[in-house]
């Protein structure tokens, strides 16, 4: 009997997604706009990462969006847009080139403030030296944003 009664008061949250959420207590989200403070700037990249860290949490968690003061919100602001040559070849040429994006993001949640956090991420994504940043960059963009919302979505939700 005693043995009955210990399983019952047990729950344990299953997910195929990776996310560790209690939904009994956590119930909505927010991510605020993400102001693009690098000294490069690609108009579309705050609106398209915002919109894709948004899209992650409605397909991989049971929260509802909300606009403001969610049960767990996302803050912050992007720091860096910036490419470089890499791989240097012999005649001092760079075969490839790397677009890097990194962001400061905050993390709060209002149910269980011990899980808040503050951060910077990065990532990027490298392309041939022979092509134009402007005919890759959309591309890179998306690959660079999944990289992100993965990353991030795994350090707030995941507890890996």
């Amino acid at each position: 009997m005693l043995c009955l009664t210990m399983l019952s008061a047990c729950k344990i949250n299953y997910t195929f997604t990776g996310a560790s959420i209690n939904y009994e207590t956590t119930k909505t989200f927010s991510v605020a706009d993400f102001p693009n403070r690098a000294r490069m700037v690609n108009p579309n990249l705050s609106p398209e990462f915002v919109e894709a860290l948004k899209d992650k949490l409605i397909s991989q968690t049971s929260l509802e969006m909300v606009r403001d003061g969610g049960d767990i919100m996302f803050e912050g602001q992007i720091t860096k847009y910036d490419v470089r040559p890499m791989s240097i070849q012999a005649n001092d040429v760079a075969a490839k080139n790397r677009l890097t994006v990194s962001m400061k993001v905050r993390f709060t949640n209002n149910v269980d403030h011990e899980q808040d956090f503050e951060t910077s991420f990065s990532a990027y994504a490298e392309f041939n030296s022979t092509q134009l940043i402007s005919t890759v960059e959309d591309d890179l963009m998306d690959e660079i944003i999944e990289q992100l919302t993965e990353d991030i979505f795994n350090r707030a939700l995941a507890n890996w």
